[in-house]
C-alpha cells in the first residue's frame, strides 16, 4: 500500500507539472536558432559560426569548381547534428551539401548502393526498402546524411559490426587542387583511411559506395540487470549470438549501478507493426516531454526507471530491420536551446576495462553532479584501419545524453567534467569521439588518437594551405607537426607538458 500511495503522488505531480509546462515544452514547436543563412550553428545552438558566404551544390562540377577557384577558408556541412563546430570556420567559404542528394546507382542483387554524399539516410531506406534491403551501419537515427556519417566515421547499436567504414565499399573526393579522386582500400588507401573519420579535413567526399543487408523481422526484449553483471551479460548471451542485431544498454542516473537492456534478434514470428518505415509525419510531443520530465524535474529519473520504461517495453513487438532503424532526432529536439540545451559526449574503453570505466565515470558524475538523461553502452568491433580511429581494439561504447546551460560558466563547468572523463577513458586504453565539445586539450587529443600525426602529415600533403578547416581543426590541427621528430611534436605543446609529449611522439614514430 505504500508503494501504491507513493505512486500515486508521484504520478500526481507529474500531471500537475505538465500541466503548467506543456504549452512551452509540447504545444511550441521546436525553432531555427538564426534564419542569417551565413550563420552556421549546429543542432547544440553552441557554436554560431559566421562565414562569408554558403553554397549549396547540386553537382560535382559546383563542388571542384568552388574548391579550385577559392583561395580562402572551406568548410563543410551536412545535416549539422556534430556538436562543437566541426561544420564551419570563421569567414569561411561555407559548403552545404543537403541539395547534393542523389541515387547514382543502385544494384539489389549485389547489395550496394552508390550515393551522393549529400543524401540523408532516411531518403536510402526509402530506396532500398522496396528491395528488401536495409543499410548496413548507421547511426540510431535516421536524418544524418551520408557524408557527415562517413567523416565521423559513425556507428549505431549493430552487434557485430564497429564503424561505418567496415561497410563503405569507396569513395570520391574532391581534394584542394581541384582534382577528383576515387579511394578504397586499395586505390588511394590513404585517402580512403584518412578521409572517413576525417571530419572534412582531407576534401570534400561526394560520392560513397555502401554494402547493404537484408531488411529481416526482429523481435525487441528487454531485461534489467545491475551494471556490475552486464558485461558478462553481454559476452554470453548477446556477442556471440547469431540472432542478435541490436543492442543498446542505458545505464540509469543518479546511481549508475542498473542498466536496462535493449536487444533486438532475428525471428521468424509475423510482424505486430506492419510499417516498414516510421511516419515521417509523427508527432514527437510525448518523447519531448519525457525527455523534460528526465532532465528538468527532481523525479523524473525515478519516474523513468520505475514507470515509463517498464510500460513502454513491457511488450515484445516483431519489427522489420529498417522500421527500427528509422528513428527521427526530432524526437530529441526541445522547444528552445536559448538558456539551455541537449548536447553529447561518448567515451570508447576497451571491453576488458568496462567495469573500470563505469566505476570512474559513476565517481566524476557524483563529484560535479552534472544533468545527465541517460547513458546509453554500444559495442563495436576493432576499426579496420582509419588513420582517426576511435575503436583501435574491441570497445564498448558511453554514449551521454546531457542537459548543460549555454552561459559561459555553464560551458566551462561541462569542460571541467568532460576532461576527467578524457582522461579516464585515455587511462584504460580507449579514447573519446570527435563530433562533440571542444573540451579537449592539445595532449588529451593525442593520446586519444595517436595517428593523428599521420593524418596531419598526410593533409598537409594534400591541403598544403589548409583550405579545409573547422573549428576542430583549427584547434588541433599544426600544420608543422607530423611524425618527424619528438621535437617538432612538441613545438604544438609550447604550454604543455613536454616529457609526455615527446612520450607520445616517441610512440608514434616508433
Amino acid at each position: 500500500m505504500k508503494m501504491l500511495r507513493r505512486l500515486a503522488i508521484v504520478v500526481a505531480i507529474a500531471a500537475v507539472t505538465a500541466y503548467v509546462v506543456v504549452v512551452a515544452e509540447i504545444l511550441r514547436p521546436p525553432h531555427e536558432f538564426t534564419t542569417d543563412p551565413e550563420i552556421i550553428a549546429d543542432v547544440t545552438q553552441l557554436n554560431p559560426i559566421r562565414v562569408d558566404k554558403v553554397i549549396r551544390p547540386t553537382t560535382t562540377d559546383e563542388i571542384v569548381s568552388a574548391v579550385r577557384n577559392h583561395e580562402g577558408a572551406i568548410s563543410i556541412g551536412g545535416a549539422r547534428h556534430s556538436m562543437g563546430g566541426q561544420i564551419a570556420s570563421e569567414h569561411s567559404l561555407h559548403i552545404d551539401m543537403r541539395r547534393f542528394e542523389g541515387v547514382l546507382a543502385f544494384r539489389p542483387n549485389e547489395k550496394q548502393i552508390t550515393v551522393q554524399a549529400g543524401a540523408r539516410w532516411r531518403s536510402l531506406q526509402e530506396r532500398i526498402d522496396p528491395a528488401n534491403l536495409s543499410i548496413q551501419i548507421m547511426q540510431s537515427y535516421s536524418n544524418f546524411t551520408v557524408g557527415g556519417s562517413l567523416s565521423v566515421n559513425a556507428h549505431g547499436r549493430y552487434v557485430g559490426h564497429g564503424p561505418i567504414i567496415e561497410s563503405v565499399k569507396s569513395i570520391r573526393i574532391v581534394l584542394a587542387d581541384g582534382s577528383v579522386v576515387n579511394a578504397d582500400r586499395e586505390h588511394n588507401s590513404e585517402i580512403f583511411y584518412g578521409a572517413i573519420g576525417g571530419y572534412g579535413g582531407l576534401g570534400v567526399i561526394t560520392e560513397a559506395t555502401l554494402d547493404l543487408a537484408d531488411n529481416v523481422k526482429l523481435k525487441r526484449r528487454a531485461d534489467t540487470i545491475a551494471v556490475s553483471h552486464y558485461k558478462e551479460y553481454f559476452f554470453s548471451n548477446i556477442r556471440e549470438s547469431a540472432d542478435a542485431l541490436f543492442h543498446n544498454a542505458d545505464i540509469y542516473p543518479p546511481k549508475y549501478e542498473t542498466a536496462h537492456l535493449v536487444t533486438f534478434f532475428k525471428t521468424d514470428e509475423p510482424v505486430t507493426v506492419p510499417d516498414h518505415l516510421i511516419s515521417t509525419y509523427k508527432s514527437y510531443r510525448q518523447e519531448r516531454f519525457g525527455y523534460w520530465l528526465v532532465s528538468r524535474w527532481r523525479w523524473g529519473a525515478w519516474l523513468r526507471q520505475y514507470i515509463l520504461d517498464p510500460m513502454h517495453y513491457r511488450d515484445e513487438p516483431v519489427v522489420w530491420r529498417n522500421y527500427e532503424a528509422s528513428y527521427d532526432a526530432a524526437e530529441l529536439e526541445p522547444a528552445a536551446r536559448a538558456v539551455s540545451t541537449y548536447a553529447l559526449q561518448e567515451y570508447f574503453v576497451p571491453v576488458d576495462h568496462f567495469d573500470d570505466f563505469v566505476n570512474r565515470m559513476r565517481n566524476v558524475f557524483r563529484q560535479y553532479k552534472p544533468s545527465i538523461v541517460n547513458v546509453s553502452v554500444r559495442h563495436a568491433n576493432k576499426d579496420p584501419g582509419s588513420l582517426l580511429a576511435w575503436a583501435r581494439t574491441e570497445v564498448f561504447a558511453f554514449v551521454i545524453y546531457y542537459s548543460q546551460g549555454t552561459s559561459a560558466d555553464a560551458q566551462a563547468r561541462v569542460g571541467e567534467w568532460t576532461r576527467d572523463l578524457i582522461d579516464a577513458a585515455s587511462s584504460l586504453g580507449g579514447s573519446y569521439y570527435l563530433p562533440y565539445q571542444l573540451h579537449a586539450t592539445d595532449e588529451q587529443f593525442l593520446k586519444a588518437y595517436p595517428d593523428a600525426l599521420k593524418f596531419f602529415e598526410l593533409k598537409r600533403r594534400l591541403d598544403p594551405t589548409n583550405k579545409f578547416r573547422n573549428e576542430l581543426w583549427n584547434k588541433y590541427y599544426h600544420p608543422h607537426v607530423g611524425a618527424r621528430a619528438s621535437e617538432d611534436f612538441h613545438l604544438a605543446f609550447p604550454n604543455g607538458n613536454r616529457h609526455a609529449a615527446m612520450s607520445v611522439a616517441r610512440v608514434i614514430t616508433a
